[in-house]
């Protein structure tokens, strides 16, 4: 068998926080920032956490973050 290999975008775009779920940053926020509002670029602040029917296909691109 080979060996399992984590993605590399993955391990640069999620953290597994400690209790188990996992930290992403939020899209729109890169450019093209002048027509977006300012209360839109300020709710899209901070991190957020991936939405649990996602978590399988994260877990199979993270092999060994446990999940």
């Amino acid at each position: 068998m080979p060996k399992m290999k984590t993605k590399s975008s993955a391990k640069k775009r999620f953290r597994v926080r400690p209790g188990g779920t996992v930290k992403r940053g939020q899209a729109f926020k890169r450019h093209i920032l002048t027509k977006k509002t300012t209360t839109r670029k300020r709710h899209l602040r901070g991190a957020a956490n991936v939405h649990e029917t996602n978590m399988g296909h994260i877990a199979a691109m993270l092999p060994f973050a446990g999940l």
